[in-house]
């Protein structure tokens, strides 16, 4: 070895002189392209002694070593083809690229004084050069090698792919976070993206072959290098790899690359982090994307230039007031910190300092959009008409890298900066970026079920997601935004629902999205009434199969009747009823005991009894039963107790009331109650995140966002990485990370605690009493039901419509009974009062008469039974009704029924007065 080394360094020899020293050069140049040739087998017989290499162990250390001065010895023989500038050495980068850049964890075996001639640019550019030249002769020949017999296990990853970990290595210095000086780095990002082609091909291939990636053990087991291989991919996550890259697009350094190059590089990264990381995924690349100054603003801006041409802006007018009303908000005082920081200690630390304000950081109930639906064209991209079909392959490259890269981002932007200070983008441009992912991810749905186009779609509808359920929550785009894409051509409400349930019947999660997976993947382009119309059409379409199955779905033999005491409501249907399971779907027959243990007179006549629901409802969910409590918003809204599981059948409690409320839906029964947008989110399947905050525990949101926007050094507020929960009158202190009572909040680390106080009292703390839930309403709901509608949705199909009613559609849809008609004088009187009154007082009878105080959200056409009017006869002698005296019977209500039983009054004011007097007396049945 060290004669070979001598023979190749003519500078060594001390019989040459300046006579022959041109003969001797020549002789040198022989014998390297010898060496640097196929038929030496010099490459090969290095790769076989460095995989024999257990790593840089301190021996290395010592220059007289052996194994040094071998090891030293055979690198120098590897790199003299690349220091003869004479030397033909394309032959040789290809023998090296193919025999060394394939070794295994080639930098980390290695001493480390070597590794700087390895990584020298006159190395490297050669390499990369050769293998852009002959991409796939090179890999070829790397599928070739046979796999090294290793004791340990790594011999799964193919060649390739251990080409491209070791370049990664070569370039970048994972310890000082430098790049290799002077390297062509248009031929490195290039070689990079080539390379990973391949590894995420044969990735796939090893999908399709049914053998798991996570199986393949990639970490070397040998004591001096215990690494894993996704490790050896790390240098890419460091900011300084990204701003090099940035630097030369804007010029700021020597390079030809393009965005799309940058763009394939990290989509590509993002894929096989993802594929060969399952616990933690691509977080570590996302993480650079995101916060790295500029990157995403030069995706978008790259996008827009394609999607929004000049020659079609958005209309001036379809601006929304809002951008008006944030930028007063930017300019208002900034709020006294003394103040805040009280509040912030007592709320962490449980200290009682004296009572303080806290003034809002954001405006709690932002302003709706108002936008006319004429310019709904606009937000309908004729570019992407096809779908990702219909654009080219680099700028499908850069849109999945912002889909991926702002997802992320999403995940951690607050309200603040999105409404507000509006970073990373305006408002206007947050339209934009909604309606250019809504009309992609629709026509890509329609025109596009290849599996190359999944990985676009995937991100795609992962970031239009966080935008819609963000416009859930406080809206910043116009309803027209998202119904635009399938405006013209969107299927029958029947069709679509008959479709979707044949689709979720055979699919297979491997299966591409297709057109008819648009119900489950954007319900939000149907209008609401459509989507509620597709509800009942799945409750139909169920109920008619489980006729032909032989169930019993209406009242008569066969159906299950059940006893229930009127003062045991809760108890005696949670006993009675709770092990049914989807047996709820049938036909129930409810006899009712009173308050003396008399059976009552029959009010029902088949099918489970809509007053039972209301009355169950009414008792389980008022929170001095101990299930479910209120939120502290203004609405009070009703969220599962947290010390209902400390309850007696607590857990079975909450799950059995999610059967109630599936049977309420499943039979079209409104309950006049309203659930948390957080705990709705559960039911739903969907992750809260930090803003949602806000609807649960307004004042707990504040604090967090002062400890996140704190200007000074977060130790002064002497916060640890631990919570206090109170239950049954005593304090638990709850860990949030394990050993964090110990771990102090920092500057560097109060992003994580944020989130994690977020994430505890979001979704860890109600997410046992929350799956209890839904295990008792899926039994009657199927989920993919569920998911037609967001949190707000959900409510309004539990409980009704608006805060008022259509007299007119209410008066279209009413019966008469007992002699009455729509010309009868009481009736017609009936009407004027009902249009004179207020929305509240409309409303209030409404709830007496039907025990909902809100309307079925498709018309009182669907109100079942239908909306009553009973004549009670009251006879007024001649001498009194000339004195002017009216009938003094109370009106009163079979809720059950939806009947309202009307004493034939004379007078409409008499009408009125009694009217409401029943109404504020909060009784029914019995005032009769």
């Amino acid at each position: 070895m060290r004669l070979a080394v001598v023979l190749t360094d003519p500078t060594g020899w001390k019989s040459v002189d300046n006579k022959n020293r041109q003969d001797a050069n020549l002789a040198v140049a022989d014998l390297i392209q010898f060496i640097g040739s196929s038929r030496s087998g010099l490459y090969g017989h290095i790769r076989s002694y460095i995989i024999r290499l257990t790593g840089p162990s301190d021996s290395f250390l010592v220059n007289s070593d052996e194994k040094f001065l071998i090891t030293a010895s055979a690198i120098t023989l590897a790199l003299r083809p690349f220091h003869n500038g004479k030397v033909r050495w394309p032959y040789a980068a290809e023998q090296y690229c193919v025999f060394l850049l394939t070794i295994p964890w080639l930098t980390q075996r290695l001493p480390p004084v070597l590794l700087p001639a390895l990584k020298h640019k006159s190395v490297l550019s050669p390499c990369f050069s050769t293998i852009l030249i002959s991409t796939e002769k090179i890999v070829a020949e790397m599928g070739k090698l046979d796999k090294p017999n290793i004791p340990y296990s790594m011999i799964m990853m193919p060649q390739v792919g251990w080409a491209l970990a070791n370049i990664i290595s070569l370039v970048l210095d994972n310890v000082n976070c430098s790049l290799t000086q002077g390297l062509d780095y248009d031929s490195y990002v290039r070689v990079v993206v080539a390379l990973s082609e391949k590894l995420l091909a044969w990735l796939e291939n090893v999908g399709s072959d049914e053998s798991p990636v996570e199986s393949i053990d990639m970490v070397m087991h040998e004591p001096t290098l215990k690494i894993s291989y996704i490790d050896l991919y790390r240098p890419v996550c460091h900011q300084c790899h990204l701003m090099k890259l940035l630097a030369i697009l804007k010029g700021e350094c020597s390079g030809k690359l393009e965005l799309p190059d940058v763009a394939f590089f990290y989509s590509s990264m993002l894929r096989i982090f993802s594929a060969l990381n399952p616990n933690v995924g691509s977080l570590p690349v996302l993480n650079t994307l995101s916060f790295t100054p500029g990157f995403l603003v030069n995706l978008w801006e790259a996008l827009e230039r394609s999607f929004f041409p000049e020659s079609n802006p958005i209309p001036e007018n379809n601006r929304n007031k809002l951008d008006e009303d944030f930028e007063k908000k930017k300019k208002r005082p900034t709020i006294d910190g003394g103040k805040r920081w009280v509040a912030v200690l007592h709320k962490f630390t449980g200290k009682s300092p004296a009572e303080v304000d806290c003034t809002d950081l954001i405006t709690d109930d932002l302003k709706a959009i108002s936008v006319h639906d004429d310019f709904s064209d606009v937000w309908d991209i004729g570019s992407l008409k096809q779908g990702p079909q219909g654009i080219s392959k680099e700028t499908s490259c850069v849109l999945h890298l912002f889909c991926a890269t702002y997802s992320h981002l999403l995940l951690v932007l607050d309200d603040i900066e999105f409404y507000e200070k509006q970073v990373p983008f305006t408002l206007e441009q947050q339209r934009r970026i909604a309606s250019m992912l809504n009309t992609l991810v629709y026509n890509g749905l329609f025109h596009s079920n290849s599996r190359k186009n999944k990985t676009l779609l995937d991100a795609s509808v992962r970031c239009l997601h966080l935008l819609y359920e963000r416009d859930c929550r406080h809206q910043f785009c116009p309803s027209s935004l998202w119904l635009s894409p399938a405006k013209q051509n969107r299927p029958p409400v029947a069709t679509a629902a008959r479709a979707h349930e044949v689709y979720s019947a055979n699919l297979r999660p491997e299966d591409p999205l297709t057109g008819q997976s648009v119900i489950t993947t954007m319900p939000h382009v149907f209008p609401f009434e459509e989507r509620v119309q597709m509800f009942r059409e799945f409750v139909k379409m169920d109920k008619v199969s489980r006729r032909v199955a032989g169930e019993v779905t209406g009242p008569g033999p066969g159906s299950v009747e059940i006893v229930v005491r009127r003062g045991h409501i809760v108890e005696d249907g949670f006993q009675q009823l709770n092990s049914l399971g989807s047996r709820l779907k049938s036909s129930i027959h409810v006899s009712f005991v009173s308050e003396c243990g008399l059976p009552e007179a029959g009010l029902d006549y088949g099918g489970l009894s809509k007053e039972f629901l209301t009355d169950i409802s009414k008792a389980a969910f008022a929170p001095e039963y101990g299930l479910f409590s209120q939120t502290s918003t203004s609405e009070g809204l009703l969220i599962p107790n947290t010390a209902a599981r400390y309850l007696e059948n607590g857990i079975q409690m909450i799950e059995f009331l999610g059967k109630i409320v599936g049977k309420a839906l499943y039979e079209g029964i409104l309950l006049d109650y309203s659930f948390s947008h957080v705990f709705v989110q559960k039911l739903l399947g969907r992750y809260s995140f930090l803003d949602e905050l806000s609807t649960l525990d307004p004042e707990l949101y504040r604090n967090l966002m002062y400890v996140k926007h704190y200007g000074g050094d977060v130790k002064e507020l002497s916060l640890d990485f631990t919570i206090t929960e109170e239950s049954f009158g005593k304090m638990h202190v709850i860990e949030l990370k394990p050993g964090g009572k110990d771990v102090s909040v920092t500057n560097e680390n109060k992003l994580q605690y944020v989130h994690a106080i977020a994430d505890f009292k979001l979704n860890r703390q109600i997410l046992p009493l929350s799956n209890a839930f839904y295990r008792g309403l899926t039994d009657l709901i199927l989920p993919s039901w569920l998911k037609l509608f967001n949190a707000s949705e959900f409510n309004q199909l539990l409980s009704g419509g608006k805060h008022d009613i259509d007299v007119d559609d209410l008066r279209n849809n009413t019966r008469y009974t007992g002699g009455y008609s729509e010309g009868s004088r009481t009736v017609r009187l009936f009407w004027e009062v009902i249009a004179g009154f207020e929305p509240k007082e409309r409303c209030m009878v409404l709830k007496f008469v039907t025990s909902c105080s809100r309307a079925p959200l498709l018309g009182f056409k669907y109100l079942q039974p239908a909306f009553t009017i009973h004549k009670v006869a009251c006879d007024v002698p001649l001498w009194a009704s000339i004195g002017g005296q009216d009938v003094e019977r109370l009106p009163s209500a079979s809720t059950c029924y939806n009947t309202l039983k009307l004493p034939t009054y004379k007078r409409s004011s008499t009408l009125r007065a009694k009217l409401l007097y029943a109404v504020n007396s909060n009784a029914g049945f019995e005032l009769s």
